[in-house]
This record gives structure tokens, C-alpha cells and sequence, in this order.
């Protein structure tokens, strides 16, 4: 099985690295992703945990970044960055931008809530491992730790929901922009939970077709078609729209621990051709494989 988007504490995960190839070697997982939120920092320990697990990893990166797709609506995309050179001196300084705006963002958001609630920059930061990326998912755990809201999933359907008034945006990368960064870097660019947010009971007819013809023709390489947030109907029409454009599909768990979110690890999962597509054209780093 081969799972190719997972997250560790790095960034909003609950586990180790370590501790997520362990997990992902127990339930069969033959070749795992590490895709923490616009950052690096838990490749060299997940590397090591896969040479002694005995699985293949692939290194990867979830870059957040927003788009225009109309109307002057933004939307945030996140894509997940496979095999990039993590050296690279232009994607370490716009991932270093990018979570210094996470921080910025999510110090705003506390200021906010303590006005209606007994919370403090020192809560969110015992919620955190030193030096991991810093998101919403921070400010739940601490909201369920003072007794707030019951869980993770909780605060991001209420207190911490896009229409909330605690809600601040924070800054990205535009998403053809990343493609391309992405690409310079040696690494291979694959939509994260493309439609994630796509209102209920709208049709094809309703489809942003030309903000994924526009990404494609920026160098979007590949659609994670297969995930537990892709309605039905999007899976079909992404699996046309990358059968038309010969991109790569994937299927992946998005896990980020037991108790942070009800996905597992594998359930969804890539298919061997696809992963040797992806490791034939990324340029930036060799997977240990």
C-alpha cells in the first residue's frame, strides 16, 4: 500500500515522525509520504525511522498558497510538493515567509478569542513541538484543552470556521506561482483535496474548469483524487480532467494522528504506477525507496 500524504508534529500531526512510519509500517504500508505543512523539518527522522522500519519513504512538503478564481474570490489550495530540494534557496525563503505569516496569523486569532475566552499565546504554544509549523490546528488542541470544545473537529466546524468572526487570513503563495517554484526546486506538484469545499448539491455545471485548466498550464503535475473530502461526482470529473491532461492521480489517508482527525492511515491509497511517475520526474531529492 502506498500512502502519499500524511502529517506529523512537525506541523499539525499528533505523532512523531518517528512515530508515523512506525504506525504506517504496522497497518502494511509499503511506501510512505511525509507532508507536513510548509516545512522540512521532520524528513531526516522519518528517513532514518523508514531504513528501520524497512519502507520506502517520499519526502514531501504541503505548500499552502491561495488563488483568484473569479469575482475577486480567493480561495486557499493547498499543494503537496514531492522530491523538491529542500536547499533550495527560493522555497526556503517563501516556506520561512509562509510560517512566520502562520505565526503572525495565529497570534491575531488568539487576540481575538480572548476577548470571549479565557485563552493565551502560552496555551497554544504548549500545544506545539518547538520549532514545528504553527496553524489553526494549534489554537483547537489548545480550545479543547481548556475545556472549550470537546475536539479538534469541533473548534474548526465553530470558533475556528472560516465565517467565524476569530477567523484571519493569513499570507500564501499564489498557487501557479508555488507550481512553478515548485518545479525550480526539482520537485513534482500534486492539489491537495482538490473541491474540498465545493457547496453540497451543486453540479459539474458549477466546476472552476478554468482555474484547473489555468493551473495545469502553469505546470500542475497531479490531482489527489482519492480522498475522504472529494465528493463522488468532483472524483469523476478529476478523473477525467487528469485522463485528458495525462496527470498523476493519487489516493492518500491526509492522517494527522489518531483523535486529530477521524482519517486512518491507507484509506485511501496511490496506485505503483503513479508513485513511479512521480519519482521519474522529481529532480531535487532522491526518495529512499
Amino acid at each position: 500500500m502506498i500512502d502519499l500524504h500524511t502529517h506529523s508534529n512537525r506541523s499539525d500531526g499528533l505523532d512523531t515522525p518517528t512515530e508515523l512510519v512506525q504506525k504506517a509500517a504496522a497497518c502494511g504500508i509499503s511506501v510512505l509520504a511525509i507532508t507536513d505543512h510548509d516545512t522540512t523539518s521532520g524528513w531526516d527522522e522519518a528517513i532514518s525511522a523508514a531504513r528501520r522500519e524497512g519502507i520506502g519513504l517520499v519526502p514531501g512538503i504541503e505548500v499552502s498558497t491561495r488563488s483568484e478564481i473569479g469575482n475577486g474570490r480567493r480561495i486557499s489550495v493547498h499543494i503537496l510538493a514531492y522530491l523538491p530540494n529542500p536547499e533550495h534557496p527560493e522555497l526556503v525563503s517563501e516556506l520561512a515567509k509562509t510560517r512566520d505569516s502562520r505565526v503572525t496569523r495565529a497570534r491575531k486569532m488568539v487576540d481575538l478569542l480572548s476577548g470571549d475566552y479565557e485563552i493565551s499565546w502560552e496555551d497554544i504554544e504548549a500545544q506545539i513541538e518547538p520549532g514545528a509549523t504553527v496553524g489553526r490546528p494549534a489554537i483547537a488542541d489548545a480550545l479543547v484543552a481548556l475545556g472549550i470544545v470537546p475536539t479538534r473537529s469541533d473548534a474548526f466546524t465553530s470558533i475556528l470556521h472560516r465565517t467565524s468572526p476569530y477567523y484571519v487570513s493569513d499570507h500564501s503563495l499564489d498557487t501557479a506561482q508555488a507550481i512553478g517554484l515548485i518545479r525550480r526546486a526539482g520537485g513534482v506538484s500534486v492539489m491537495a483535496h482538490p473541491l474540498i469545499d465545493f457547496p453540497a448539491g451543486a453540479s459539474e455545471l458549477d466546476l472552476p474548469t478554468e482555474h484547473f485548466e489555468a493551473l495545469i498550464a502553469a505546470g500542475l503535475d497531479g490531482v489527489e483524487v482519492n480522498h475522504r473530502s472529494v465528493p463522488d461526482f468532483a472524483r469523476r470529473w478529476l478523473t477525467a480532467l487528469a485522463q485528458k491532461h495525462n496527470l498523476i492521480q493519487t489516493g492518500s489517508s491526509d492522517y494527522h494522528g489518531l483523535g486529530a482527525k477521524e482519517n486512518l492511515l491507507a484509506e485511501n491509497t496511490t496506485e505503483k504506477e503513479m508513485l513511479e511517475r512521480i519519482i521519474d520526474q522529481a529532480e531535487g531529492f532522491e526518495a529512499p525507496l
